[in-house]
């Protein structure tokens, strides 16, 4: 399998290294699991996909588009379950990239072809007839209106083409030298990223003009994403930053933030995590667009990493240019919250637990299975069916592709509350059926629930308010107690009282239950 970059690729897809910089170690290739920082374990697969994969997009339908600019197509990805799906889909000559507008349609510039091929990602099928752009067409990006805007790396313009009738809007929009990635803003605007002069233009979406100067970043500015703080970010592949732009003023925020060799991608989840692909390094930092931090040590993947992005599920995947496959970070669960966090010992108690990176999920009540384990589309929510265990408190762990995450005590089996009869014979004799029970007062201790005798319980004997004293019930649930002794005070108050003060079994909670009874009764 080829891993030589096309000759239209050559400029664009490749740089002269820079003071400071150093080229990919020999032979580096990819590897199969990645240490993490402590706070983010982690675990790293890879998929096989096309020759030279370059850019990545993910569809409304959470498939993810591989435009593999070396054999001239594009491979589909199911994130649920991180395979290929159908053969690859043709397009033109070097295809680099991807985006995927409202409607579903993907957009490809092929640099390679100077033309934009359109993909309906319902039927992963060529829509119309490749649309004609700038020369080397790089990047392209989706903006609130629907227009869907193409870098043109040769060219130093941007194309903006209608994704409603698939024509091109007006003229080519003038920009800096060698644009390359574009992104756009909540606000409408769009921003690109000029390789050869060291600066982002920003572009009016709304009027298709550009606002004020060029904004001055690192070396060889490639790739930008926005953060959900509305800023910028934009990946210098010759300075190893990141530059931070705030897109209400559009002005450079703070220092720029060190990251890897040769960062080319970039890529913000909701969250705000912020992901690089060094391509010389042959790895993904991390950082917190939040304070603008790296996050523990950079994530080793496949050889030459060169774009990312971030699935709703929270999984990101970076394409590797030089390794003709992608590679997928998938982070260990967090448990936020559990509702319900109790039920019966007998188990089928639905569950939902809430948190982060819970797709591929299996579950745990103490030690032992859950059934029915659903996951939500973006990762953040799973529901389960308990099994059954033993009362009391059990740890309810989650296991994920990414690592595992317990609730310690998370659930509490509760025994179930089971009503008891309590059934007192005559002090001295029935009359009808004729029986005598001196010298003996007999209570009968039954469960409701099971229509069982209920033995080993404790019944309280009382006459007129005072105990009398107590006796266990046998095997048949019947306690017996003498009362020779006490005939008198029975007789004087027209008979005896017997109680249960309810108990704690292995199996159930039972409920107390009393009962009277007479002398001699008919």
């Amino acid at each position: 399998m080829s891993t030589s970059v096309q000759s239209p690729l050559r400029e664009l897809l490749a740089t002269a290294l820079l003071p400071g910089q150093v080229p990919p170690a020999a032979g580096a290739g990819e590897v199969s699991r990645a240490a993490a920082p402590a706070h983010l374990f982690l675990a790293v697969t890879s998929i096989p996909v096309g020759n030279n994969p370059v850019g990545v997009a993910i569809a409304p339908n959470s498939n993810l588009y591989v435009a593999n600019s070396g054999s001239a197509n594009v491979s589909v990805i199911d994130t649920t379950t991180d395979t290929v799906v159908g053969g690859p889909i043709g397009v033109g000559g070097t295809p680099v990239w991807l985006a995927v507008a409202p409607n579903g349609n993907a957009y490809v510039p092929n640099s390679g072809s100077n033309t934009v091929s359109v993909i309906d990602t319902a039927t992963n099928t060529v829509v119309g007839g490749p649309i004609a752009v700038g020369a080397q067409p790089a990047v392209v990006a989706i903006a609130p209106n629907g227009n869907a805007y193409v870098t043109n790396f040769a060219a130093n313009t941007v194309t903006v083409i209608d994704t409603a009738t698939n024509t091109v809007v007006g003229g080519p929009i003038a920009v800096g030298a060698q644009p390359v990635g574009i992104a756009v803003a909540p606000n409408g605007n769009a921003y690109v990223t000029n390789r050869g002069s060291n600066t982002v233009t920003v572009i009016n979406t709304a009027t298709n003009t550009v606002i004020g100067a060029p904004i001055p970043v690192g070396n060889q500015p490639n790739f930008v994403a926005i953060a959900p703080n509305v800023n910028a970010y934009v990946a210098n592949i010759g300075s190893n930053t990141v530059t931070v732009i705030n897109t209400i003023s559009n002005t450079v925020v703070g220092a720029p933030i060190a990251v890897g060799n040769q960062p080319w991608g970039i890529a913000v989840g909701a969250d705000g995590m912020a992901y690089t692909a060094n391509r010389a390094a042959n790895s993904v930092t991390v950082f917190d667009t939040a304070t603008n931090t790296v996050v523990g040590a950079p994530i080793a993947v496949g050889a030459g990493p060169i774009a990312v992005t971030v699935a709703p599920n929270n999984k990101v995947y970076v394409s590797n240019i030089n390794g003709n496959n992608v590679s997928v970070i998938q982070f260990a669960p967090t448990l936020t919250s559990i509702v319900p966090n109790q039920g019966p010992i007998a188990g089928g108690t639905m569950v939902t637990i809430t948190g982060t990176n819970l797709t591929g999920a299996s579950v745990d009540v103490g030690g032992n299975p859950a059934t029915g384990v659903t996951v939500n589309a973006t990762g953040t929510q799973l529901t389960f069916v308990t099994p059954p265990g033993a009362a009391g408190p059990a740890d309810v762990t989650v296991t994920t592709p990414g690592g595992g995450a317990t609730l310690v005590g998370g659930f509490t089996y509760l025994l179930p509350v089971h009503a008891t009869t309590l059934t007192a014979t005559p002090a001295l004799s029935k009359l009808f059926p004729p029986h005598v029970y001196y010298p003996f007062l007999t209570a009968t201790l039954t469960d409701q629930a099971t229509g069982l005798p209920v033995p080993g319980q404790t019944i309280v004997f009382s006459v007129g308010g005072n105990l009398m004293g107590t006796a266990v019930t046998d095997a048949q649930g019947v306690a017996r107690f003498n009362e020779t002794f006490i005939l008198v005070y029975i007789l004087a108050n027209g008979g005896y009282d017997a109680s249960f003060a309810g108990a704690t079994t292995p199996t159930a909670i039972l409920s107390p239950s009393s009962a009277h009874a007479g002398v001699i009764e008919p």
